[in-house]
């Protein structure tokens, strides 16, 4: 495996949610806090940065429609990005002003899923189907983070960094019920579990905020290998480019001090490294 490559200096104040789209071979990626995303070519280096205004978006995914669904401030909604203009779908914690939604995926069969933060332990985790109705998953969580599933779809990983750990659970891909869940890594290591994704072995790769690393775990739980980081908050991970084989990590510097700046001026910025193991092509909403 190559070392850590610092790929482009941003500084984001929370960078997340990085989001390969093959067609056009651009990484996206957003800043929460400041409302925008970014868009890179890896090839020709072109890089664009588009405001959401004043949309506070936690997650993106593409469609197959076109354009992009996300979760945020104010819910599950519709982003046209040649008009960048959002048009809301529903909105399930509209009674809660200080949520939002802040992670979520897209599943292989269409559905995008989503969780909250910002109301204690009573945040919850929510599936948008194709047709636009939405069925509550989860409640009772802390911090809504990472999700994803294993190759055979019989699994699905959640993070709920508040307590720092990793879910487990049964997984249907027919139906998109979740049953039997169980820890599938708990509180024992540095930091916070983040985003993640999983790759084409089934291992699932997760950043650890404040911990300043990304680590692989195999499908049973156990550590496979860490990657030290050169910032203390790297935020998610995404497998781009041609073939999938290089990861994508976002990082941020939201609430750090003036010296622990000083000590990692790359805080922020967008890393990547080749780690010899491809990942998974990301699935649409088939909304």
């Amino acid at each position: 495996m190559e070392p850590i490559q610092h790929i482009l200096s941003v500084q984001d104040q929370l960078g997340e949610g990085p989001l390969w789209d093959p067609a056009c071979g651009l990484l996206y990626w957003l800043d929460i806090e400041s409302n925008l995303y970014h868009t890179l070519n890896p090839v020709t280096n072109a890089h664009e940065i588009v405001s959401f205004k004043n949309q506070c978006v936690g997650v993106m995914a593409q469609r197959t429609a076109g354009g992009m669904v996300t979760a945020g401030s104010n819910g599950f909604g519709f982003w046209d990005p040649d008009t960048q203009t959002w048009s809301p779908i529903v909105d399930p914690e509209a009674h809660k002003p200080q949520s939002r939604f802040n992670d979520g995926a897209v599943d292989r069969r269409g559905r995008f899923w989503a969780g909250t933060l910002g109301d204690a332990d009573q945040n919850g985790l929510y599936c948008l189907n194709p047709d636009l109705s939405l069925r509550q998953m989860e409640s009772g969580i802390s911090v809504s983070n990472g999700i994803g599933w294993s190759p055979d779809n019989r699994v699905m990983y959640y993070t709920d960094s508040g307590p720092a750990v990793i879910y487990a659970y049964d997984f249907d891909l027919e139906s998109g019920n979740l049953s039997n869940r169980r820890v599938f890594v708990g509180n024992t290591r540095p930091g916070t579990p983040d985003g993640l994704t999983v790759d084409c072995e089934g291992f699932i790769w997760s950043t650890r905020w404040d911990g300043w690393c990304v680590d692989r775990y195999d499908p049973d739980g156990k550590l496979e290998r860490t990657i030290p980081m050169p910032v203390q908050r790297p935020t998610s991970v995404m497998f781009g480019d041609a073939n999938l084989e290089r990861l994508y990590i976002t990082s941020a510097r939201t609430e750090l001090s003036p010296s622990d700046l000083a000590a990692q001026p790359l805080a922020g910025d967008l890393f990547a490294c080749y780690p010899g193991v491809k990942g998974l092509p990301e699935p649409r909403f088939a909304g």
